[in-house]
């Protein structure tokens, strides 16, 4: 049995390698949706909106390996559910940061017209996969509570934050402006950045339980 065991366990670790290259593309992602949101010059706009989309499709193809890999493994090192869960709401939130993207060229939503909650909430993404991919690079030692609690908590937070910024926002927005298209434009681009935000408490969630069901 342990010889069998054996011959299996390497396979194991390619799980453990892909929701790492995931969660660093969401880093890489987020980062670049940083710069879109604070950039003026509408060509940076657009290159940067290229680089998001090419990370997208980037981060699809991790999801396709994984899942993939999970069809053809016979053991696996958390749960199969898991497994899937997590590498779809992955995906989920690259698709989030690339829809904000798409939205900011398609609307043709003006520089200045991206307001300092747009750009909260585009930096607070970017914490949130910070804190993903610390607690995702945790999956290959679960014995480590410390830090995947810590990751946790820190996403938790961020969240609610979001929360109350888009809240706040849209509020704003409802107050402040007249043009009923630009708000429907902006009510969008606020409710896909919170989106993002939501689906990486998600994720935190997801691992938090394969560590509680590893203990």
């Amino acid at each position: 049995m342990s010889n069998l065991l054996s011959f299996f366990i390497p396979k194991e670790k390619k799980f453990f390698s892909m929701f790492e290259k995931a969660s660093l593309n969401l880093v890489d992602i987020s980062k670049l949706l940083v710069e879109m949101v604070k950039t003026s010059s509408i060509e940076e706009r657009k290159r940067l909106r290229n680089e998001i989309e090419n990370l997208e499709h980037v981060g699809d193809s991790i999801t396709h390996d994984i899942l993939n890999q999970l069809s053809l493994s016979f053991i696996t090192p958390f749960d199969r559910e898991d497994i899937h869960q997590l590498a779809v709401v992955l995906d989920d939130i690259a698709d989030y940061i690339n829809g904000v993207s798409s939205r900011i060229i398609i609307y043709k939503i003006e520089p200045s017209d991206i307001t300092p909650e747009v750009v909260k909430l585009a930096e607070l993404i970017l914490r949130c996969t910070e804190e993903l991919h610390i607690a995702v690079e945790q999956l290959r030692d679960l014995r480590n509570v410390e830090k995947i609690n810590e990751a946790y908590v820190r996403i938790n937070s961020i969240e609610n934050h979001a929360d109350d910024i888009f809240d706040m926002a849209i509020g704003k927005l409802f107050d402040e402006e007249k043009d009923p298209i630009k708000l429907i434009k902006m009510k969008e681009l606020y409710a896909t950045l919170e989106t993002a935000t939501d689906k990486a408490e998600d994720a935190a969630d997801i691992i938090k339980s394969i560590q509680v069901k590893n203990a």
